[in-house]
């Protein structure tokens, strides 16, 4: 490994739908050697009966299996990085479930990555999607959400006036020294 090329780490990355959470983390994982990108949602698909989806009012069964695929994540994380992967983690992880999902994470260093690019932009690139996550309003409530109730930890980027390849450049070279979680 040269001193340019990033230690072993999990990469979390977070932020609302339409963020661009997908795309950076692919990428990103693509520039890095010997690396996985987990999609947290893959957990919520597997559920093929009795699934219970998360809404801007949640029932509580909504939560536990919120939680769970969050636990599924983590645990995932934490096997490949004990086998030598760097991991690039993705999923809507807001409020307090980040500070969960933090404390759940075993392996370090832990690096989270918030994409928080503004709503309008949100909004734009929702406009361009083949699926239809939600409606405007639902964008302000969670991007209030994100911006009110979680918490100020790791590396937060306003990426709405970004390309995918700047937001990965700027992570690969800030994320190692700025998101770092102890």
């Amino acid at each position: 490994m040269t001193s340019t090329t990033p230690r072993q780490a999990i990469i979390l990355i977070t932020g609302i739908q339409a963020a661009g959470k997908s795309t950076i983390a692919q990428m990103l994982a693509e520039q890095l050697p010997q690396s996985v990108h987990i999609r947290g949602d893959l957990f919520r698909l597997m559920v093929i009966n009795g699934r219970a989806d998360m809404t801007p009012d949640p029932s509580d069964e909504a939560v536990r299996q919120l939680r769970l695929r969050h636990r599924l994540t983590a645990s995932t994380c934490d096997e490949y990085f004990r086998h030598g992967f760097t991991v690039v983690a993705q999923d809507i992880i807001l409020g307090s479930h980040l500070t969960e999902m933090i404390q759940t994470i075993q392996q370090r260093p832990l690096l989270v990555v918030v994409l928080a690019p503004q709503p309008d932009a949100v909004a734009a690139r929702e406009a361009t999607r083949s699926k239809n996550a939600y409606n405007r309003w639902t964008i302000d409530h969670l991007d209030h959400g994100l911006r009110t109730q979680t918490p100020r930890l790791g590396l937060w980027l306003d990426t709405s006036d970004q390309t995918p390849t700047e937001t990965v450049n700027e992570i690969l070279q800030r994320a190692w020294t700025e998101a770092r979680i102890t």
